[in-house]
């Protein structure tokens, strides 16, 4: 057994960028912010930002394009991968990125957020399953202490801990 699962809490770094393929498939990528706190050897505290690529296909693109920019709080899940491709002098790349399958905005109070978004299936807090002829539905929430929201407990996660 193995398992693939990302779960990241960030900023976006810019707004994101929706395409289409030429099949007509939507796809949203953008950068995400996680932060970090720590002390080092000598006693003084260090801020690290590492940056995500996150990459979302079909109605989830659409829903990103649609309600994310830069500096908005969300919540993830997803898988990572890692592909390459050929840049346009010839020689391979390769980059590593986030497959979202499910995102949440988060804010405070009075921010547009709350509100959770899933690739395929039923969402699992009254947000959008991604099913044809859905639409989107806005909730509202009181800012947790932490000026976070937790996500809702999923008892059908393969977390093996």
């Amino acid at each position: 057994m193995s398992v693939n699962k990302v779960i990241l809490v960030g900023n976006l770094g810019k707004d994101p960028e929706l395409r289409y393929t030429p099949s007509g498939a939507a796809v949203v990528t953008f950068s995400l912010a996680t932060s970090e706190r720590y002390k080092d050897k000598g006693g003084e505290w260090v801020d690290k930002t590492e940056w995500h690529n996150v990459v979302a296909w079909r109605n989830l693109a659409e829903i990103c394009g649609k309600y994310l920019h830069k500096g908005k709080q969300v919540y993830i899940e997803g898988k990572i991968q890692t592909r390459s491709y050929d840049d346009r002098d010839g020689n391979k790349r390769y980059i590593t990125e986030i497959v979202a399958d499910q995102m949440q905005m988060l804010g405070r109070a009075g921010e547009e957020g709350g509100s959770n978004y899933q690739r395929g299936g039923e969402s699992r807090q009254g947000g959008y399953g991604g099913g044809q002829g859905q639409r989107p539905q806005q909730q509202r929430s009181e800012p947790s202490r932490n000026d976070y929201e937790e996500p809702p407990f999923n008892p059908d996660d393969d977390i093996p801990f």
